[in-house]
């Protein structure tokens, strides 16, 4: 399918690895211009090599922190001078203290939410004059499953995080008749550096807990986030995507 990115300009934050590369690796592919983003120097120039290597559209790459709001910005600020435009944001952050939900403070919760909701709101707030201009955009925000259905051992991940469904349900209203799109990606375990910890761990623990009995390949996320950026999704917007493999079993 013919998903008409060939020359679109796409931001993905925290692409160095994992979902973010999984994302930015499918835009590449569908000729989309890609800018990326991370905090590790090696690791993004060793991406930013294997984006080239697919031969679709340019690379550009940016250290930066996602909780560092001038970073965002100066990050927004250069993609659009490099490319001429931005058309897509794709945001996304690393994760969260692990615990149950007794053993926070409110400082913990405070940084959970400049963690993982912030970033977003500021990539939003720097790209929109952008996205508007052109008359076409798209917004994606990585969030998780915990979104849907609370989990007792990752509790932050889910407060912190639930408010980008009402973020992304009132940017609809705001971008109104512009062209503009937005809809929220809820991954659940997928075969990344995260899942595999510091020293490579085998995924199939994790895979145990997942109905279809397997973790998440990055690249099959990436290929939704793609479909959700392309032309044929233009009257999909205000949505929330689970990727978890069924692990979520709500009824809403």
């Amino acid at each position: 399918m013919e998903l008409g990115l060939d020359g679109k300009v796409a931001m993905v934050a925290c692409a160095s690895s994992g979902l973010g590369f999984g994302v930015a690796e499918a835009l590449a592919a569908e000729g989309a211009d890609v800018s990326i983003c991370a905090r590790d120097a090696d690791r993004l120039a060793d991406a930013h090599g294997k984006l080239e290597a697919i031969g679709g559209g340019r690379v550009h790459s940016q250290v930066a922190d996602m909780a560092d709001v001038a970073a965002v910005e100066r990050w927004v600020a250069e993609t659009a001078i490099e490319f001429g435009g931005i058309d897509i944001v794709v945001g996304h952050t690393g994760g969260v203290n692990q615990g149950p939900v007794e053993g926070f403070g409110a400082e913990d919760f405070r940084q959970a939410f400049d963690t993982a909701f912030i970033p977003h709101v500021t990539l939003v707030n720097a790209a929109t004059p952008h996205l508007k201009r052109g008359g076409w955009g798209r917004v994606l925000m990585i969030t998780s499953e915990s979104v849907r259905q609370p989990m007792p051992h990752n509790a932050l991940s889910g407060i912190a995080r639930l408010g980008l469904l009402g973020y992304a349900r009132n940017l609809v209203h705001a971008f109104g008749d512009s062209g503009v799109t937005v809809n929220v990606l809820a991954p659940g375990y997928h075969d990344t550096p995260a899942l595999r910890g510091p020293s490579g761990g085998d995924p199939s623990a994790a895979a145990a807990e997942v109905p279809v009995r397997k973790v998440g390949d990055p690249g099959d996320f990436g290929a939704l986030a793609a479909f959700l950026a392309s032309r044929q999704a233009a009257f999909v917007t205000g949505t929330l995507l689970l990727a978890d493999g069924g692990n979520t079993r709500a009824v809403v």
